[in-house]
Formats: C-alpha cells, structure tokens, sequence
C-alpha cells in the first residue's frame, strides 16, 4: 500500500515489478509494446534475407556480399547522423525512418511474391535500410532517456529493451523458418512491413514533455570533430567501443554464416536455421532477464569483460560441433554472452555521457557495434569461401577471448575515472574509490 503523497513514480517496486519497473513510465511502455511486435518482424525479415541470398546462389560470398550492403551505410554515415540526432527532434525522425523502413519492406515482398527478385535487389535494398538504420538505430538508443523520468531506471529500460530484441530473436527467425519451409520468404517481408504499423502507433500516442529545441548552427564538421574528440578522448568509452568493434568484426559475422551451418554442417533446412538463430536469441533474453534484475551499474565493467570472455569460447565451440542438440546448447550460450556484453556497454556509456553529445557518442557505438559489421561480413564470406565456416567461426572466437582479456586488464584504471562520476551524478552515492 502506498503512503498518502506517495506517487508511482516514487514508489519502489519489488519482486517481478522490479524486473520491469521502467515500464512504469508511460512512454517507455508505448514504445515497449510497439517496438515488441515490430521487431519481431525485423528478424523475420532478417533471417528471410539470408536465407533467400543462399537459396539463390549458394554462396557463402554472396552472404557476405548482402551482409556488407546492409552495415556499410552505418559506418559511413554515422559520425554525420550523430550530430543531426544531437539537433533533431528525436521523436519526429523515429516516425520518418518508421516509415521508410515499412516501405522497404513492402517493396521486398512484392518482389519476392511476383517473382522478380534478383541479388542484385538483395544488395540495393539492403544498402537503402542500412541508411534508414543508420539513422534510427542510435535515435533510438538516445530517445530511451527522454521516455525515462528517473535516471536510476535507465539501466533497467536498456535491458528491457535488449529483452525485447532478443525474445523477438528467439520468436521471429523460428517462425520465419516456418513460413519460409511453407508459403515462401515474401510472407515474412509482408508481416514484417505490417509490424511496423504497431510501432508507429505507439510513438503518435506518446505524450512527451516540452524539450528545448537542439541548437542547430555551427558547422557540421565541427559537430563531428565535437563527437569525435569527446567518444575517443574518454578511455572508458574508448575502450568499450573498441572491444564492441572488435567483437563486430571477427565474432557477429558467425549470424551470418548461419545458413551454410544449418543447411550444408548439420545437414537440416531452413527450420534448422531459425531454431538455432531462436536458440541464441533465447540466451540473449535470459541475459536481459539477469540484467534487468540488477539494481545498479556497479561491476558491469567486468562482467563485459567476462562476457565478451564467454561468447568467444561459445563460437570457437559452435564451429568444433557436429551435433544439432549440442550447436542449440552452444548457441544459447553465444547469445547469452554477446547480450551481456553488449547491454552492460550500451548501459555504462549511456549512464556516463554527457546529454548534448549523447547521439554522436551512441552513433559511434552503433557504428562500432554495426558499422563495423561489414567489413566483418565480407572478411567472413572471404574467409569462409577458403578454409570453410567452421574455420572462420574458431579463428573469431579466439580473436574475441583475446580482445576480453585485453579488456580486462585495463578495468582498475577505467574504475578509477568512471567511479567519481557515478557519485556525482548520484548513482552510486555511498560507492568507495
């Protein structure tokens, strides 16, 4: 029962309301449930993607070809985005790239249901919402504090909102194997065309407080110079961003090389694909679920570093497997710990930067956690095309291990920045030096 004067957003909650108590902000709620079905949607989709790319040629090249199209975009672009997401209103340029992206997908149904796709639309449309991404991708992530009235809920929000992407992986890529053994790839596009409509719903309903508009003058090669001196002229998120980047380049591609696993290694089709792509997204959501449940952001430095530890042993694991039952097991535990490594980032960059620089720092973030991506796409598909898929996950997930253990060894002299400024900020107020 709650004291007289006492409000919702005053009260402590306990128990599973602990677990889920930055949905009691009403915005992050909206935006909670629209964004639930439309990613699902999102994986469908990209799960779809792959699969249709190998059916048509059956190259692991090709993958890699598809994959770079769609990251490149983020690299390139995102140190401009970072300063317009800094001086847009961030609501009005979700509902845009929304918008653009349901279009996307709706032509990449139509394509496929009229049979009259080729590669080579593959590779266009995938550059077209690399664009759109690059945009919304880290728009996001710096709209999550503006839906969030109380900062000490901010680590929370973030892990919801990684819960929410992966319990969409473990949803979206098993139904998409469904639908893709059954009516075809072009259903997957349709549906997710259709979930976006949920979340474009949401956002019209939210009701956000008055903002002062961004300042919009100076030149914009300053507004990056800016952004770039601040992310990398700060070790802790240098640091992490560089151990994302790496972790990016020679450990995410193996999302990629899912289909010459599922199909050609383990001898199944495209239901075995969206069960082992289900399998790492249903890691991911117990991650979140572990990380949703801690009350503050003290030792998340070195849970990344043990995490990033964890998902390079699973790939190096993964690719040694010839059993579907042990790659499922496997494929839990690289889901779990590449969701822990990237959350308690996500979470320690965003709890530390400064507000006015907070979309060009997550569009380095991004960029590193994505941007980074395609050069791992083509690095992979290259690599694969050579010594095979098994031999490219091994050398990744040795390359991500190393990474961790660099990592870790800078953490005492990261603690001793970054734990001043949780006391200052008031997160952690009776932490010692």
């Amino acid at each position: 029962m709650k004291r007289r004067g006492e409000t919702e957003a005053t009260t402590e909650p306990s128990g599973l309301r602990h677990l889920v108590r930055a949905l009691r902000h009403p915005n992050y709620r909206l935006y909670f449930g629209g964004q639930s079905v439309s990613l699902v949607g999102t994986w469908m989709q990209r799960v779809a993607v792959g699969w249709l790319a190998y059916r048509l040629t059956g190259s692991a090249l090709t993958l890699g070809q598809v994959g770079f199209a769609m990251q490149i975009p983020m690299f390139l672009l995102a140190p401009i985005t970072g300063v317009f997401i800094d001086r847009w209103n961030l609501h009005r340029a979700l509902m845009v790239t929304q918008i653009l992206a349901m279009a996307q997908a709706v032509l990449l149904a139509v394509l496929v249901a009229t049979d009259a796709i080729a590669v080579w639309h593959l590779v266009v449309l995938s550059v077209v919402l690399g664009a759109i991404n690059a945009v919304d991708l880290p728009a996001r992530q710096a709209f999550i504090v503006r839906m969030i009235d109380r900062k000490d809920d901010l680590g929370n929000a973030i892990a919801l909102n990684s819960s929410m992407v992966h319990a969409a992986g473990f949803v979206g890529p098993a139904a998409a194997g469904i639908l893709i053994g059954t009516v075809g790839e072009a259903a997957c596009f349709a549906l997710n065309a259709l979930s976006y409509v949920f979340v474009i719903a949401a956002l019209a309903a939210m009701k956000l407080p008055l903002f002062a508009e961004p300042p919009r003058s100076g030149r914009m090669i300053d507004g990056v110079r800016e952004g770039f001196t601040y992310t990398f002229g700060f070790a802790p998120i240098r640091n992490i961003i560089v151990l994302v980047a790496v972790v990016s380049l020679v450990g995410m591609p193996y999302t990629l090389l899912m289909p010459v696993f599922a199909k050609d290694i383990l001898g199944g089709d495209a239901r075995t694909l969206g069960f082992l792509m289900g399998a790492s997204g249903c890691g991911a959501f117990a991650g979140t679920i572990y990380l949703a449940s801690r009350r503050h952001v003290h030792g998340l430095k070195t849970l990344i570093a043990y995490a990033a530890a964890a998902f390079g042993a699973s790939l190096a694991a993964f690719s040694l497997s010839r059993s579907f039952p042990l790659s499922l097991v496997i494929m839990f535990g690289t889901g779990l710990g590449l969701i822990l490594l990237i959350a308690s980032s996500n979470t320690v960059v965003q709890t530390v930067v400064d507000d006015d620089k907070r979309g060009r720092v997550m569009s380095f973030f991004t960029m590193a956690f994505l941007g980074v991506g395609p050069f791992g796409s083509l690095l992979a598909g290259a690599v694969a095309d050579r010594i095979g898929a098994p031999g490219m996950i091994f050398a990744g997930g040795l390359a991500c291990a190393a990474a961790a253990a660099v990592f870790g060894y800078r953490i005492k002299s990261m603690r001793e920045i970054l734990h001043p400024i949780y006391r200052e900020k008031g997160i952690l107020p009776g932490l010692n030096p």
